[in-house]
């Protein structure tokens, strides 16, 4: 069997040593006759799992102790409206910054419940960068300020955290969690699809700081109140256990790897060796601001757009695949988290200066 090497933004690929461990434990988790999918959530086979992964988590970002965590299903999507619907409290306005896509979903779905104040705004100049501190408008009363740190579809990253003075900041980190230290202290919630960088779809974690819970608006259905999530430590209904169960063996990956700081050291050369693959060529091109490129996805266009049939059509026949850009933005986009090894963004990088050699020719 030979692996592709995936570069999808989500589902994505995971590490091929958890994909062997699940094998081997799927039929029979350790000596329980059960495989994970079969087991009661209650259990104490399943509740050892999820605690360690709870607990791995919490080790890994060092999160800490007054910040809840929940293992929740929805994707990150439903948090769009389970953001304004916790954490709005007796105030009626939040801040946003759109930087993209998935900035604008979430604003469209804040507008839902409360006013939002968009207080930043890039999409004049094609979502390519990112605010300054000092161009944020912030409000002083809002109930939080949310924002994404790393666009999946655009390919813009923050290089700062912003400042919200004491209003809570509330992080997007959908993309980019788990590819490099973080200080957890800084955000009041982060919250992330499972799906890029912890594990296969279905699962959503979110980090919250204990303050927050218990501000939920009258007409919060259960199932999107976080108090009763974290009351119920995730297992207010059946939650997404086999997602939970892979991403703990995720995290033991990480922690096998060196932790976030090892992560972090390879996903900076991994983002390095292809950004001056597009940058050296003459033949690719990347339009985000310098400063503001994502680590994590990585869009690029070709001289001739007529020839990116063609382009895709080589990769894959050299084990690059899932290479097409978004249809918003068209072109390439390669998105490497972490478990894209560091050989497969070398092997990207040499096809494509085959590809573009070719074609000088």
């Amino acid at each position: 069997m030979t692996r592709m090497f995936n570069f999808s933004a989500g589902p994505a690929m995971l590490p091929t040593a958890v994909i062997k461990r699940a094998q081997q434990e799927m039929l029979d988790w350790h000596g329980s006759g059960m495989s994970v999918m079969e087991m009661s959530h209650r259990g104490k086979e399943y509740m050892s799992i999820a605690g360690k992964a709870e607990q791995d988590l919490r080790e890994i970002m060092l999160i800490p102790d007054h910040y809840k965590m929940l293992f929740l299903q929805g994707g990150a999507s439903s948090q769009f409206a389970m953001i304004p619907l916790n954490l709005l409290g007796d105030k009626t306005s939040a801040d946003y910054i759109n930087t993209g896509m998935w900035s604008k979903k979430a604003i469209a779905e804040a507008k839902r419940y409360c006013d939002v104040n968009v207080a930043a705004d890039t999409s004049e100049g094609g979502f390519t960068t990112v605010p300054s501190q000092d161009e944020l408008v912030l409000n002083p009363d809002a109930a939080y300020v949310h924002y994404t740190p790393n666009e999946t579809i655009g390919g813009v990253e923050f290089d700062y955290i912003p400042e919200t003075g004491d209003v809570p900041l509330v992080a997007d980190m959908s993309s980019t969690i788990l590819s490099r230290p973080i200080d957890v202290s800084k955000f009041a919630m982060i919250y992330a699809g499972a799906q890029k960088n912890i594990g296969p779809a279905g699962l959503c974690i979110v980090i919250i700081r204990e303050d927050l819970l218990g501000k939920a608006s009258a007409q919060t259905p259960a199932m999107m109140n976080y108090k009763i999530h974290a009351d119920n430590g995730s297992m207010y209904n059946t939650p997404p256990t086999y997602s939970w169960y892979m991403a703990g063996l995720v995290f033991e990956w990480i922690q096998a790897q060196g932790g976030l700081k090892a992560m972090g050291e390879i996903n900076g050369r991994k983002a390095a060796k292809l950004y001056a693959a597009i940058d050296d060529s003459g033949f690719y091109a990347n339009p985000v601001a310098k400063q503001h490129r994502s680590w994590m996805n990585v869009p690029f266009t070709l001289a001739n757009a007529d020839l990116d049939a063609v382009f895709l059509e080589g990769a894959a026949e050299q084990g690059l695949i899932t290479l097409k850009g978004h249809r918003s933005v068209g072109g390439m986009r390669a998105s490497i988290y972490n478990a894209m090894p560091e050989e497969g963004v070398d092997a990207l990088v040499a096809y494509m200066q085959s590809f573009a050699k070719h074609q000088a020719v």
